[in-house]
């Protein structure tokens, strides 16, 4: 894999520091375990904010793990493409089709190591319904979904734990969401 913010050798434990340092100064805490191997689908929800990124990345730093998110290709020009991808990011083109959960299937056959991190609502817009590409990746994959959350009211993000796919879609994604249920993002009217 290639490198990225949070596998850079001298800059990743500084950037670590300061992450640590300004959710502090801000007043967020974080809750999150030690992982050893880092091989599952990260979702994080709920997504409402342009600023859910940045709060993201420092807690994906505080908490040391090694992510790719996707994000939609517009956030990837010409001047600024190379930056977002050292971020952990990889464009997408949702405008067709283009296989993207076969593609992310065949990536977790190919590393021994993989967290890719995916907005279930895929947008930070209010959502009625998730996108369902996070589980079936997960399901295909057979690796576990990790539960990441923002919690605005409560000015904590984090991850709570494992869920393991069962193959039955509507039944998982509705015991997924009840975990979140109460989470309020950033922009509480779209949560």
């Amino acid at each position: 894999m290639r490198t990225t913010i949070f596998s850079t050798p001298i800059l990743t434990p500084l950037l670590r520091i300061i992450s640590v340092t300004i959710l502090k100064l801000i007043g967020w805490k974080t809750r999150g375990m030690d992982l050893g191997k880092q091989r599952f689908v990260l979702i994080g929800a709920p997504h409402t904010s342009n600023w859910d990124v940045p709060l993201m990345l420092m807690v994906i730093l505080k908490l040391r793990l090694r992510v790719f998110w996707m994000g939609k290709h517009t956030l990837f020009p010409p001047s600024l493409g190379w930056f977002m991808k050292w971020l952990g990011g990889i464009p997408v083109n949702r405008t067709s089709s283009h296989n993207i959960v076969d593609q992310t299937v065949c990536k977790y056959r190919e590393y021994d190591e993989l967290v890719m991190l995916i907005p279930p609502e895929g947008t930070r817009d209010k959502v009625k319904d998730w996108k369902t590409g996070f589980y079936h990746i997960a399901n295909l994959a057979a690796v576990p979904i990790l539960l990441g959350y923002v919690d605005a009211a409560n000015k904590e993000a984090g991850f709570a734990g494992f869920f393991n796919p069962t193959g039955e879609v509507e039944k998982d994604l509705q015991e997924i969401r009840s975990f979140y249920y109460e989470k309020k993002g950033l922009r509480a009217e779209n949560s």
